[in-house]
Parts: C-alpha cells; sequence; structure tokens
C-alpha cells in the first residue's frame, strides 16, 4: 500500500510483526515510491530501535474502493502521526484519505499528535495546494466527488499550518531523524505520565522504593509493597516512581481503585480485562478467571512489564489474578500499595516499603502551599499554622484540605475550626474522613451534590456530559467544580477527566451511606449494582433515590414497572442489560439516561428534563418509538451519543452532538 508505514515487502524495512489495534504508538503516511527506500526507512528503524510500536501495512496497493479495516482501527487507535508530505503524496487517494482522518482524530482534542515532515516540498505548496499538488487535485476533481477533494484540501491545509520538519538538499536527513524521535519519544512520555499530588518531600521515598525494585537487575523478577495508613501518601508515591521508571518498560499499567473493583460480583473479571486492555493496548472482555490468566500467560507476561495496582486488600491474592509469578519475564517490576500490611502476605517474594509520616518541617511546607500559595507561613500566623499542622499529625492528604479549606479566611475561621479540629482528634474513632469532612460541611448545597455524583459516579469520566445534568437540575457546576479544585477535593486531569483521591471518595460514599444505614433504596445515589438490582427486583425504592448505576454483564431484564416509584431519579446509567417497556410514564425527572450495550431499550422515554441521551452500542433504529420524544424537546438541552453499529451502517460511531 502506497500511503501506510512500510507499505511494500522491500528488504529496506525490516519485518516487523502484526500487531493487534489499538496496540501502536505512531501511525507513519506517506507515498512509497518517494520515501519508502529513503527517509521512511530509516524514520521506521530507529522508531522500531526505540521499541516504539509503529504502525505499517505490507501491501504495496489498497484493495478494493474503501479505506481497509485495518486502517480505519489503526488511526484512531495510534497517539501520534506522522505524515510524510513528498511531492507526489497528494497524488495518492490513500495517503489523502489517512490524513483526513489523522486531522479529524487531531480535532477531537482527544490527545492526539500531528508531526508533519515536508519532504523536497514547501509547506506553502502543501497549505495552498500548489505546485504539484494542485496538479494532482486537478486529477482528483474529475474522479472524485466535490465533497471529499474539499476534505482532503482542508486536511492539507491544515497539516501545512502545522510546526513540523522542513527536509531540503542542505539538510541531514539523519539529524532530522533522530529529532522526530527525541519528539516523539516525549510526547509518548508526556502522554504515560499520571497526575500526581505535590511532591513536597517525596524524592527520599522515591530513591528507596527505586532502590527495592533493582532495575539494574535482570536476573529475578521484583515486587515491592508499599503500605501505610490512609492519607499517608501511598498514591502519590507509587505514581511518582512510575513516573520516573516506566520508559525503562516495554508496556506499563497503573490501575487504581484494585480494593474496590474486587468487591464488585466481577471484581477478579474486570480487574483482569482492564490490565489486559491498558497492556495490549485494545479492548479485551475476557469471560472468566481462568481465561484471563491464561491469556496474560500467553500474551502478557513476556514482555518487559511494569505494573502497579493501587489499594489492595487482602482479597487480592496474585496467584488467583495474574498467575504465576514464573510465568513473568525476568525484568519486569510489580508495585502494589495497600493500607492492610496483612494483604501483603499473599504477594509472592514481595519487599515491603512503609512510608514515614511527613517530619514536621515537609508538614509545615505543604500545609502553607495551599493556605497560603507559598513554602512558609507570614510570621504573624507562625503559631497558629504549627497548630494545623499538629491536627493533621503528618498526614499529606489532610495537610492539602485543611489548608485549601483555610485559603483566604479570616482569623476567627481558623481559630474556630481549629477547635473543631481538635475535638475531632480526642472523640472520633476514624479521624482522617472526619477530618476531611469538615471541609464538606462547609459547601453549598448544590456543591455536595456535585461532590456526592463524582464519589459515587464520575471519578474517571470526561467532564461534559455531566455538566449538562448539574446545569438542568441548577447546581451551577462551572462555579461547584472550581470550589471543589480549590478545596483539594478533586482534581481535573490533562484530559478533563474528574480524579478523586480514594479517602475523598470513601467519605463521599460514607456520607451517601448514613441517609440511611440499613436500606439502599433509601439513599439518594444507588452506585452498588448489587444493590441496584435487588431494589428494582423487588420493586422497592422511593423519591429519595436521585442516581442509579447498574455495570457488569448480567441477563436481567428491567422493565418500566421496577422504576414506577423512583420518581426522583435524575441520573440512570445502565449497561449489558435489557430494557423493555414503555417508560415515558415513569422517571418524570429523568436528567442523564445513559444505556451502553444494552441489547433492547425502552420503547419511549419521558423526555421532559432530558439533558443527556447516550445510547452506545445499543439496538438503535430508525424506527425506534423514543425519536419522536426526543425531537419535541428544546434542540440546545439534549445532546446524544449513540453508536450506529445497527442504527446506520455507514458510521461507526459519533461523539457528543447537539440534536
Amino acid at each position: 500500500m502506497e500511503s501506510s508505514a512500510a507499505a511494500s515487502s522491500s528488504s529496506a524495512l525490516p519485518q516487523s510483526v502484526a500487531l493487534p489495534a489499538g496496540d501502536y504508538e505512531v501511525f507513519m503516511s506517506f507515498r512509497g515510491p518517494d520515501v519508502r527506500n529513503k527517509f521512511a526507512s530509516h524514520l521506521y528503524t530507529s522508531l522500531a530501535r526505540a521499541k516504539i510500536r509503529t504502525f505499517r501495512d505490507e501491501e504495496e496497493l489498497q484493495k478494493g474502493e474503501g479505506i481497509a479495516p485495518s486502517l480505519v482501527r489503526a488511526i484512531p487507535d495510534s497517539k501520534i502521526y506522522i505524515p510524510i508530505l513528498s511531492e507526489q503524496y497528494a497524488s495518492s487517494k490513500w495517503c489523502l484519505t489517512e490524513l483526513a482522518q489523522m486531522v479529524e482524530c487531531w480535532k477531537q482534542g482527544k490527545g492526539h499528535i500531528i508531526l508533519p515532515i515536508f519532504y523536497f516540498v514547501d509547506p506553502r505548496d502543501v497549505r495552498k495546494q500548489q505546485g504539484s499538488y494542485q496538479q494532482a487535485f486537478e486529477q482528483h476533481a474529475q474522479k472524485h466527488s466535490p465533497q471529499t477533494v474539499i476534505e482532503w484540501k482542508e486536511a492539507l491545509r491544515e497539516v501545512g499550518q502545522m510546526k513540523g520538519w522542513h527536509v531540503t538538499e542542505s539538510c541531514s536527513e539523519g539529524t532530522i531523524v533522530d529529532e522526530v524521535l527525541s519528539k516523539v519519544e516525549s510526547h509518548l512520555m508526556s502522554m504515560y505520565t499520571l497526575v500526581t499530588d505535590e511532591l513536597v518531600g517525596i524524592d527520599t521515598p522515591v530513591e528507596e522504593v527505586m532502590e527495592l525494585l533493582d532495575l539494574g537487575s535482570s536476573d529475578e523478577k521484583v515486587i515491592v509493597g508499599i503500605h501505610g495508613m490512609g492519607g499517608l501518601g501511598k498514591t502519590t508515591l507509587s505514581k511518582a516512581v512510575y513516573n520516573k521508571i516506566c520508559s525503562k518498560f516495554d508496556r506499563c499499567c497503573y490501575l487504581e481503585d484494585v480494593r474496590e473493583a474486587l468487591a464488585k460480583s466481577d471484581g477478579a473479571v474486570s480487574l483482569l480485562n482492564r490490565i489486559i486492555s491498558t497492556i495490549l493496548k485494545a479492548d479485551h472482555q475476557v469471560k472468566s478467571v481462568s481465561e484471563g490468566i491464561n491469556m496474560i500467560k500467553e500474551r502478557v507476561s513476556k514482555h518487559k512489564l511494569l505494573l502497579v495496582l493501587d489499594d489492595i486488600d487482602d482479597k487480592f491474592e496474585f496467584d488467583k489474578i495474574l498467575g504465576k509469578l514464573s510465568d513473568f519475564s525476568a525484568e519486569s517490576r510489580f508495585i502494589f500499595t495497600t493500607r492492610y500490611k496483612r494483604a501483603l502476605n499473599f504477594i509472592p517474594e514481595c519487599k515491603f516499603y512503609e512510608p514515614e509520616e511527613m517530619s514536621r518541617h515537609l508538614s509545615l511546607q505543604l500545609f502553607c502551599k495551599h493556605a497560603f500559595g507559598m513554602n512558609n507561613p507570614p510570621e504573624e500566623d507562625a503559631e497558629i499554622c504549627g497548630e494545623f499542622v499538629e491536627v493533621a499529625a503528618g498526614l499529606p492528604l489532610a495537610l492539602k484540605v485543611i489548608g485549601s479549606l483555610l485559603f483566604h479566611r479570616g482569623r476567627e475561621f481558623w481559630e474556630e475550626k481549629l477547635k473543631e479540629y481538635r475535638g475531632i482528634v480526642s472523640t472520633t474513632e476514624n479521624v482522617l474522613q472526619e477530618r476531611l469532612k469538615i471541609s464538606y460541611k462547609d459547601l453549598s448545597h448544590n456543591e455536595k451534590q456535585i461532590f456526592l455524583d463524582i464519589a459515587c459516579f464520575f471519578i474517571g469520566d470526561e467532564k461534559d456530559l455531566p455538566y449538562y445534568m448539574w446545569s438542568e437540575c441548577d447546581f451551577y457546576p462551572e462555579s461547584g467544580i472550581d470550589t471543589l479544585i480549590h478545596r483539594s477535593l478533586m482534581k481535573l486531569e490533562k484530559n478533563n477527566r474528574f480524579w478523586m483521591h480514594d479517602h475523598i471518595r470513601d467519605l463521599g460514599r460514607a456520607i451517601v451511606k448514613k441517609e440511611d444505614v440499613r436500606h439502599p433504596y433509601n439513599r439518594s445515589r444507588i452506585w452498588s449494582t448489587d444493590d441496584a438490582l435487588d431494589m428494582l427486583r423487588n420493586r422497592q425504592g422511593s423519591e429519595r433515590v436521585e442516581a442509579i448505576q447498574i455495570h457488569g454483564y448480567g441477563n436481567e431484564m428491567l422493565k418500566s414497572q421496577n422504576f414506577e416509584k423512583l420518581s426522583g431519579l435524575r441520573y440512570l446509567n445502565v449497561q449489558y442489560r435489557q430494557m423493555m417497556g414503555d417508560f415515558s410514564q415513569v422517571l418524570p425527572n429523568i436528567c442523564f439516561l445513559q444505556l451502553h450495550q444494552c441489547a433492547s431499550i425502552p420503547t419511549n422515554i419521558n423526555v421532559k428534563k432530558l439533558a443527556v441521551l447516550d445510547l452506545c452500542s445499543c439496538n438503535v433504529k430508525d424506527n425506534w418509538k423514543g425519536w419522536s420524544g426526543v425531537k419535541v424537546i428544546h434542540f440546545s438541552l439534549v445532546i446524544l451519543r449513540i453508536s450506529y453499529m445497527t442504527y446506520n451502517n455507514s458510521v461507526t460511531y459519533r461523539e457528543c452532538y447537539s440534536v
């Protein structure tokens, strides 16, 4: 194939091992005759030597009239695109088709990067379709539709404006290959870097954990277990170590909330799918633990692997989740964090590491970062700051949250809160959670609702869709989210996904559980699939229930009658179930309806307050009766996200858009 990386079977390019879809990091696009045995070969070889997984197609010519399925998957699944724009690049419709898809993926804002190389062609000719590019389009205009030609021209215009490399007679191609490789490695490193808390005093613990990992040895696999009380900074430490060493491994995987995942009915299988999909860079769905362990043995364990599992407990047993340690490469490394030291007794050959509480000096520095925005307190506040540091007892999470609560507050507020914190230390068993709860109590009603929604449902999700629901409910999400961030109760990661420390998440869920300790169906939010299904089967519940989540595979058929008592429900998220019946007379306050991979969906829905309708991979057809209801809503309110796998075969997926 002319347009993809390494198109021919020429010996100029090394033979590659076919990788599954989603397993590529770089996608190269070029016109074969121009650069195959020259620049493209040198660049591909350099990327391969650096163990950067680069897509290439062994076929000389594209077969058929449509873009190959392998390309349909490889382009969006790759992270970095390198189009090599040569004199004859625009003469290939396949090159232009690939480029248009690259630009489309780049515009979606999901982190794709385009690094163009202008190979003996002026970027202005690419941008304005001049010279050989003009001649090529004169030919395309006679064979292809005007709309297709316009899309190709727009893609060239976008790429022609990007900063790249201009290869000319006076350039050293070897130098440019080195520069491109360096840029690719830099971008990949930033993509794999995890968001961490403020790293005050982290250097020494990082070095100590790295010493235990013994990266210089390739004789044996090494496992390090980081244990200690809640809020001590175990997650921050594990992320800092991961960021520092991940570039030294072929495959890396960092998973949080392992304890919570294993507590679910399908927890072990779900965890295996997360590990396998992350490492193989493709969506895998094993159906059993034995199948997952076998896939790890056959496809995962052969790599030089870095695996970090954050927050395990004694339900995690290495052999029963990952298989035998002896199956893994001797250069692989494992890190597990836990609040329960006994959980590490189930980990073979585990080296223990317990972080110390922060020194008074470092505690004061971290507290002041959040209370004043500087490393040291003003002289007049030094004494009271020292008292707050004592209250936090060297726990980084407590120092951050307490300091953030006091930021820009008056002296009387500080003294009042100090008394409240001191009372907790002497009377409460769960000291850390009660310290954090003071910051929750200081939130407004709307801010509390958003906080509880995130803690129960939206950690790891993109912010956009929940915003529409919160706006419809008059929770004012823009200001609410801003407050939660400034109080150190949550973060927005660089891809606009919600992140919350597991102790703060646990605080939010504990607050909801206390609404009715015995009966989940009287609580405002039900995130446990087992609790939700039990409530629906028995047709329980009340108007107090605002949000429900049902995840994981199952055969339950949910009918409209099951929801009759849930008049206050505003958020419903259901996966892998059947939804049957006419829902037009139930759920009058539903704002956010999210059905993923449901074999059947309601014949109708109540759309009075609907703000988000998400029907990914559901059986949606032209004659679905729900369309008539959706169309009557004010157009600016509804966001649709629909998989067209069965609705319209011409499009595989559509992102969020207004009706």
